[in-house]
Order: structure tokens, then sequence, then C-alpha cells
């Protein structure tokens, strides 16, 4: 085995391991003779700040996949790519206004668990096992396998050695503290991710400009790659499929993005514990700002790789080779922030999936046990499901070129009916559980019969379609269904909608933001 690093590195690599697990278990410690409940497991005994919701939300969001994954697509396609981090920002305000007072309202621990509230507990078993396979089987194992083949290509460490590495140091610094040690862990985890980052792009653009500085790089790579600065591809584009020129704006992307930052549960699990609404909201407006920020931080290294390195084998070699502008010493801060990265993804999946398997399942199968029994399901949850994945990583994903895009396959099938079966449960009063189940299997099949019958449409424009259909069908069979569900959930009189100065003011800067941003390179 050889090491890329200097000692060094390692040596900065090693000290930030330990300093992140030791912090984890001091912030995570029991005070007096209070011991851990379910609150304070898996929601972080609703007590989470907004800057520790922000921090947590982006850094559970950014991994290896995209990390590795988008600065690759910056490579190939330019800066067209980081209309999923831009349009993100958007998303998030919305759910922030619209519908997070929805479910902090309901007092919810899960996704599921709004379900069976809004249905019955037939939706709710339905989606808390689909969740429950997709973050094992989908999530959990392409971060896993990801974050093993950079640590490989960055650090010479075989790919095995650096899951295990992976899977060992999640454990270590989240079993024991839940949501509370990875929430306030990812402070210093986005800390180092940003700057880090902000500082490879700026050795980046020095580089490329013969160190005349960062607006003279920029300058040169607008000059000399300016097809990677066209925001809305065109339909002769060679990734027009990926990215299907207006459709990132009007389209599936709407679609793909509400399931995620709305109703996906290792996202919006920080945003339910917070301390209330108004910091819950003040968080995510966090968040999006840092979702401005991050083309700067994995896009544009990408691009200026197509300067510095434009021979390449794989579009996904270019941060790692980014990474040998770094000084020995700061190349292992960088390497520990791409770490970061990815064990913070890990932490967030796998409480994620301790909180639904034991709220949703597990608690209804044996009900009355005590607080205690339930929080040791958990982690016994979270192991097992490391594990899992783990041992089906390669298997499931050693095949694939861009394990991205199996990520994005596989999801896309269900994320329509997802966010019908939520926009419809929140919005429309009407909405019954067969409608709701309706939209769930005609996703998978809407999806499928369009895949084979209709190659051409790209990703994209496909969920858009199918969502539409399923919306349809959601309310046809609602509509025969009449009186169908008791709805236990809060009713939507009861909710405010309103949102503080402070709030307003960051929404109207993140849509200022993006028109700029669009307006110059449309």
């Amino acid at each position: 085995m050889e090491f890329k690093l200097a000692t060094i590195d390692l040596t900065i690599v090693a000290i930030y391991t330990l300093a992140l697990i030791a912090i984890a278990w001091w912030v995570s410690r029991d005070s007096g003779d209070h011991t851990k409940d379910t609150k304070d497991y898996f929601l972080a005994g609703k007590s989470l700040p907004w800057w520790a919701i922000g921090a947590s939300l982006i850094a559970s969001n950014i991994s290896a996949e995209q990390i590795i994954g988008m600065s690759g697509s910056g490579y190939a396609i330019g800066l067209a790519i980081a209309s999923y981090e831009w349009m993100s920002a958007i998303t998030l305000v919305i759910v922030g206004k619209y519908m997070l007072p929805i479910f902090l309202k309901n007092g919810i621990y899960t996704m599921p668990q709004y379900l069976e509230q809004r249905f019955d507990s037939r939706v709710k078993t339905t989606l808390a096992v689909f969740w429950l396979a997709v973050y094992v089987f989908v999530n959990l194992t392409a971060v896993l396998w990801l974050g093993g083949l950079a640590i490989e290509t960055v650090a010479g460490v075989d790919w095995l050695y650096g899951m295990m590495f992976l899977a060992v140091f999640s454990v270590a610094y989240s079993l024991y503290g839940g949501l509370k040690a990875v929430a306030y862990t990812d402070i210093l985890q986005v800390t180092l991710l940003v700057f880090g980052g902000l500082f490879l792009s700026y050795l980046a653009l020095d580089a490329v400009s013969d160190g005349q500085g960062i607006l003279a790089g920029f300058g040169v790579l607008t000059d000399h790659a300016p097809d990677h600065f066209d925001m809305i591809l065109s339909p002769d584009n060679a990734h027009y499929m990926s990215l299907p020129g207006i459709s990132v704006l009007i389209g599936g992307m709407w679609v793909m993005n509400f399931s995620y930052w709305g109703f996906n549960q290792y996202i919006i699990q920080r945003a339910l514990a917070a301390k209330n609404i108004q910091e819950a909201q003040k968080g995510i407006a966090f968040a999006a700002y840092l979702k401005l920020l991050m083309p700067l931080i994995v896009v544009l290294p990408g691009i200026a790789a197509v300067i510095l390195y434009p021979q390449l084998s794989s579009p996904d070699q270019a941060y790692p080779s980014m990474m040998s502008l770094m000084p020995v010493g700061i190349k292992g801060l960088v390497f520990a922030a791409l770490i970061a990265a990815i064990v913070s993804s890990l932490a967030s999946m796998t409480n994620s999936i301790s909180t639904i398997f034991t709220m949703d399942i597990y608690s209804k199968i044996k009900p009355k046990k005590s607080q205690n029994h339930y929080v040791l399901i958990g982690r016994i949850a979270s192991l097992v499901s490391l594990v899992i994945a783990l041992i089906v990583a390669k298997p499931l994903l050693g095949e694939f070129d861009q394990a991205f895009q199996y990520i994005q396959e596989f999801t896309g099938f269900f994320t329509p009916g997802i966010v019908v079966i939520f926009v419809m449960g929140m919005f429309w009063s009407k909405a019954t559980s067969m409608g709701a189940l309706a939209a769930a299997v005609g996703s998978a099949a809407f999806s499928l019969l369009l895949k084979f019958m209709w190659p051409e449409l790209p990703f994209m424009d496909r969920v858009g379609v199918v969502f539409l259909l399923c919306l349809a069908l959601c309310v046809v069979v609602s509509l025969m269904q009449k009186g169908a569900t008791t709805n236990q959930s809060v009713d939507l009189a009861e909710v405010s909608f309103g949102t503080t100065k402070g709030f307003n003011i960051a929404a109207v800067g993140v849509t200022v933001i993006l028109i700029a941003l669009y307006a110059t390179w449309w």
C-alpha cells in the first residue's frame, strides 16, 4: 500500500478524526441523572439552534458523490450542473415557509409518521419500508462506495480499507449521541468543507492565470472554455439528456428538489429537531445561502481542470487531480474536509434509518417498551444498516461507471409519487389513502413504461411527466374513494404560514441572487 499523502497530511487527518470523536462524545454526554430518551436520541431533544440546523443540512447533503461527481460534471458539462445546487436554494426557502410549519405543528419524528396521521398505517408502512430499502441499498452503499474510491484515489489506501475506515469513523462519533452528536459536529465539518473548498478554488484560479490571481484566472476560464459557462443547454448539446435546457428551471428538477429537501427523512430531520419554528426557518435560510456557495467549491475546480488537466481519462478524476495543487499540510486539511463530508452523510443516513425503523416499525410491533430500549434498538439498527451497506456496496455498484447515475435513476422511479403523496396530503383535504397508494405504485409503473417506450425523453423531463400523471391518478382515485380516509393530522387552518422579517429578507435575497446568476450565464 503506497500512501499518496505526506506524513504531516496523514497526521492532520488523524488529529481531525480524534478531535471530532472527542467533540461528539462531549456534546452527547448525559447531564445529571437524565439518560437519553427517543426525543434526545432521534430529535436532539428538540433543542437545535438555527446555525446547527443550517450547517447540518449542508453537511448531510454534501458527500463524495457531490464533491467528486459534481466536480467531474463541471469538467465534462460546465456550470450548468450548478443548477442542482442553485435551484435547491430556492426550494429550501419554499420548504421552510410552506411545508415545515405543517410538519412541526404535527409534532412528528419521521415522514412516515406524518403519512399515518394524514392517511393511514398502510401508506405509512409502505413508505417506511421503501425509504429503509433506499437508504440502505442505494444512498448508504453509494456514499460508502464512492467514499472508499475517493480515499483510494487521493490517499492511495485500498477502497475496501477506506470504506471500513469511514464506517468505523461514522459509528465512533454518531452511534452514542444520535442526532445531537451529528448536528453539532456538522458545524466543524461544514466550516472545514467550505474553507477547504474555497481555498482549492483559489489555488485553481491562480494556477490557471499563472499566478495572476483569481479574477485573472476566472477571465482565462471564460475565454478558453466559454461553452462551460452555459447555464441552459441547447438540444444540440452533447449533455442535453442530463440537463434538458429550460427544464432545469420549470420542469422535473423541482420535483426532485422537493422530494429531497422537503420529504427526505435524513435531511428534514434536522429541522424537526429545532427549538421552534423560527429557529428551523432561520436554519433553512442559512442552508439556502450555503447552497448558493457550493458551486464555487465543487464545480469551479472541475472547470479549472479543463485548462490544467485537459487529458484526464475520466471526468471524475478532476477533483482528486486538482488536489495536487495543494501544498503539504493544507492538502491534509482538504482531504479531512472530503472525509468530513462523507462521514457526516453516513452518520445522518444511519441516524434516519434508525429513527424510521424504531419509531415507525419496531415500536408498532413492540409497543410500551422503555425509552432506553427504543434508543438501544435505534443504535443496533444504525450498526446493522452500515454492515449491510459494507457487504453489498461492491456487488451493487462495482459495475457502474458512474454510481451517481445509479442513485438518480433508481430514486427517480419513485420521486414523483412521493411528492404527489405529500403535496396532496398537505394541501388537498379530499386526498385519500388509496389515492396516495395509487400515486406510489403509479410512479414506478409510469417511470418504467416511459423509460422503455420513450427512451429519448431526458430523465429530468420524465420525472416531470410522471409527476403530472401521478397527480391526475391521485385525484381520480381519491374522488372515487370519497370520504374513505380519516385525517388525523392538524388542520391547515391551525397552521401559521407567517414568517419573520429576517426570513422574508433572506428569501428575497436568494431569489435576487438566483435571477442575477441565470441572467449572467444564460
